[in-house]
């Protein structure tokens, strides 16, 4: 009974020792496949921001008409707002994509 006490003991460390081996990794290796994997996404997210930037471009241009419109007078207000949140959205995508290298 002692004998495979120690044998099961012995089996338990090796399987030990390899788990813990299998778990280092390259941590260089890691940052690289990360580095790849978020310069991937770059491309799909600025094409989300330009195509956010037209739906708020689209919205903002029927509201300042309808404000317009009616004859309101903050209406350059409001079209100054909406046209510098599209030109936000542009230029941030931009940016990215440029500090990124993507």
């Amino acid at each position: 009974m002692c004998r495979l006490k120690k044998i099961l003991l012995a089996a338990i460390a090796v399987l030990v020792n390899f788990s813990l081996y299998a778990q280092q990794g390259d941590g260089n290796a890691g940052i690289q496949q990360a580095n790849q994997m978020v310069k991937s996404y770059f491309s799909t997210g600025t094409t989300l921001l330009y195509s956010i930037g037209a739906i708020v471009g689209l919205v903002g241009a029927v509201k300042v008409y309808g404000k317009w419109n009616s004859g309101d007078q903050d209406t350059s207000k409001v079209a100054a707002s909406w046209f510098g949140s599209c030109i936000f959205l542009v230029v941030v995508a931009t940016v990215l994509k440029s500090f990124f290298g993507v």
